[in-house]
């Protein structure tokens, strides 16, 4: 017979296991809700000419291509701005920075910017970005302003990543006579890999959810321009609306529910594409490391 203390500890393990699959199916079962609830609403407004033409107050017609143009650019620049200025700084952080104080006042920081509401970047953005740098209301004014409010995410899963790297791999190459950059270029980085694509895919998801910082750096417009280089750059200088730009305006300003739930799943499958591309170039660096 199983002592008083063995029935303890297994009616405790239970009570510990049957927690733990309640709050697991409770969170998958929230996911699909609300999956699916967008889908519901939103898959019946999706059609071809919803998505490929551009919105006309003229005639009425209601389009989102010049949306998610924006919405790409405000990622690409973001990324691109983003991923060197956020992994160098946790690179020297890590590796170079030899100010215990220096290290632990820009952790300070960056945990407090990790967070201040998305609304104040947006006001801060405003007066820098678009006034005092004279950007004015433009996809570059916005960009800037989801790098500074994503660069935390970056520096933070980047440094742990670093962290974790064995030191024996580092000594080993110092033994063979490898520099400091050296190093870090073709040891340390490569096997943090997994850490700064974690940092851009939690970046990239929050930069296709922003719309409070956008609507006072990038604005409201719904214009098409070509897609040469320079119809892509004059976009970038000038003002556009974002898809959740897009939705908010429609939901909230015009009253157009089934739009915006569209728009939301145009959204959701960005999102699925931006994760997919990130496992992706993820799966690729770790078959690299393995030859």
């Amino acid at each position: 017979m199983k002592s008083s203390v063995e029935r303890q500890r297994f009616v405790k393990q239970l009570l510990w296991r049957s927690a733990m699959y309640l709050c697991t199916g409770l969170t998958c079962l929230i996911l699909i809700f609300l999956i699916g609830y967008v889908l519901v609403q939103g898959v019946k407004g999706l059609s071809l000419h919803f998505i490929t033409s551009k919105p006309s107050y003229l005639t009425g017609n209601i389009g989102i291509l010049p949306d998610i143009v924006n919405t790409v650019l405000v990622l690409l620049v973001s990324i691109i701005v983003l991923l060197p200025l956020g992994v160098g700084a946790a690179v020297y952080l890590s590796e170079y920075a030899r100010n215990y104080r220096l290290v632990k006042l820009i952790d300070y920081a960056a945990e407090i910017l990790s967070g201040i509401p998305s609304i104040i970047y947006g006001l801060v953005g405003m007066l820098f970005f678009c006034q005092f740098l004279k950007l004015q209301t433009s996809l570059l004014a916005g960009s800037l302003t989801l790098v500074v409010m994503n660069l935390p995410t970056i520096m933070r899963t980047t440094r742990e990543s670093l962290l974790s790297v064995q030191k024996g791999l580092r000594e080993g190459a110092y033994g063979l006579g490898a520099s400091k950059w050296r190093v870090v270029r073709t040891i340390v980085l490569p096997e943090c890999m997994d850490g700064i694509i974690t940092g851009c895919i939690l970046s990239a998801g929050r930069i296709l959810g922003e719309s409070a910082a956008l609507l006072f750096t990038a604005g409201f417009a719904h214009t098409l321009r070509s897609f040469s280089l320079s119809g892509i750059l004059g976009a970038i200088r000038s003002s556009g609306a974002t898809l959740t730009v897009a939705l908010y305006v429609y939901a909230k300003e015009q009253g157009e529910f089934q739009v915006a739930f569209s728009i939301a799943v145009i959204l959701l499958l960005l999102a699925v594409l931006v994760n997919l591309g990130a496992e992706a170039v993820k799966g690729y660096y770790m078959k690299k490391k393995k030859v």
